[in-house]
């Protein structure tokens, strides 16, 4: 096992009805910004409920976020920030909410010339405004972690700062109840491959953090599907633990002490940036075809995923190995996503564009062991055809 240090301060709340925490949570001399997306959460209870629990704190509110969260909409909240003195942001929506208000909080205290530059020059963020998470969509795990995605003119960037980690975040499975088949999916997929960025690299003897990695893939598979069903999509116990899988997924716990890899990330946010394809669905692309390409090099834990996650254990390594890959892109299938270029409507053509945004973004030593050059990307990208 790798040497690591461990911390996650994010205070959670799981369960139905407890987004009336948030009136605790947050001190009650702040000024907040509640920031949400498309107002999904005014027809499904969860702002009313927000409304209620701030009613004696002083807030306001900034709408508008994108999937895939815009520079140049992430900006527009400054200018609030500062009207009205706001001191603490509350982020209720999905992954691209909580990515944009953690853009958000470290701009508003940024004091550079450009709020970009944190990003593009991985400008280190000594401050951020406090921000405290209402989950609406769980699939990203950013609710308790440090990491965001921000998109501008077409190029889809990360950073990450301890100082945006969120102090606290409610998940109530119930609010999820409204979500669409296409919302599920992608939550559920996206979720999944955080796993495998974490878990599908080379066995440095992390049995712990393997085991649970294998539990959570193992609940996702178990309860994705049930989540598209109509005998079982209301299920409040299948919705938590989708829920508490994708928290779990990504809030350092499993990556602690053992390689990641995050190559399927880097190809996916071109797929994003360049065409506008949900996040997770350039994911379920992307993954197999890594799998595939990336074989020999991830083979011992490619043998113990087919073996402990998908319990087979007939025939040859090879074969074991190759039934795996089908039963992962089968299950992406069973929840509704594409696992080709094709199946958006991709095609060879489009590969020189993609390399071209990731040699510009400077993508070009990816994986666990950097082994993912430019030539090795096309391969990938060659084999989602």
């Amino acid at each position: 096992m790798l040497n690591f240090s461990f911390e996650n301060q994010t205070r959670i709340h799981f369960g139905e009805g407890q987004i009336s925490t948030v009136a605790s949570e947050i001190p009650a001399g702040a000024k907040v910004l509640v920031i949400y997306g498309g107002g999904s959460i005014k027809n499904n209870g969860v702002y009313d409920q927000v409304v209620n629990a701030l009613k004696d704190h002083a807030w306001f509110e900034f709408s508008g976020i994108e999937p895939n969260p815009n520079y140049d909409t992430l900006m527009k909240a400054q200018a609030l920030i500062k009207q009205h003195d706001i001191d603490y942001l509350l982020a209720v929506g999905g992954g691209s909410v909580v990515d944009g208000s953690k853009f958000i909080a470290a701009a508003a205290l940024y004091n550079g010339d450009d709020p970009w530059d944190i990003i593009t020059d991985q400008q280190k963020v000594e401050a951020a405004l406090p921000i405290g998470v209402v989950l609406t969509l769980p699939a990203t795990g950013s609710e308790t972690n440090i990491g965001s995605v921000v998109t501008r003119d077409g190029h889809k960037l990360p950073f990450m700062s301890p100082a945006v980690r969120p102090q606290f975040a409610v998940l109530d499975p119930a609010v999820t109840l409204s979500l669409s088949d296409r919302q599920i999916s992608n939550g559920v997929v996206d979720a999944f491959i955080h796993i495998m960025e974490q878990y599908l690299t080379f066995d440095v003897k992390g049995k712990v953090q393997d085991r649970f990695a294998e539990g959570l893939l193992q609940t996702l598979i178990e309860e994705g599907p049930k989540a598209l069903l109509a005998e079982s999509k209301n299920d409040l116990e299948v919705r938590a633990n989708i829920m508490w899988s994708a928290t779990m997924a990504l809030n350092g716990l499993i990556g602690a002490g053992v390689p990641q890899d995050w190559s399927t990330h880097m190809i996916g946010h071109e797929l994003t940036g360049t065409y506008g394809i949900d996040h997770a669905r350039t994911l379920a692309i992307v993954l197999p075809a890594v799998m595939k390409v990336r074989r020999d090099a991830k083979r011992t834990k490619l043998l113990q995923y087919a073996q402990r996650v998908w319990h087979i254990k007939e025939g040859s390594e090879d074969q074991q190995i190759d039934q795996a890959i089908k039963m992962t892109e089968a299950f992406f299938q069973t929840m509704g996503m594409p696992i080709r270029l094709p199946d958006v409507e991709l095609t060879a053509s489009d590969i020189d564009t993609l390399m071209a945004k990731l040699e510009s973004h400077g993508m070009v030593a990816l994986g666990e062991k950097q082994e993912v050059t430019l030539p090795v990307s096309r391969q990938i990208l060659e084999q989602a055809l």
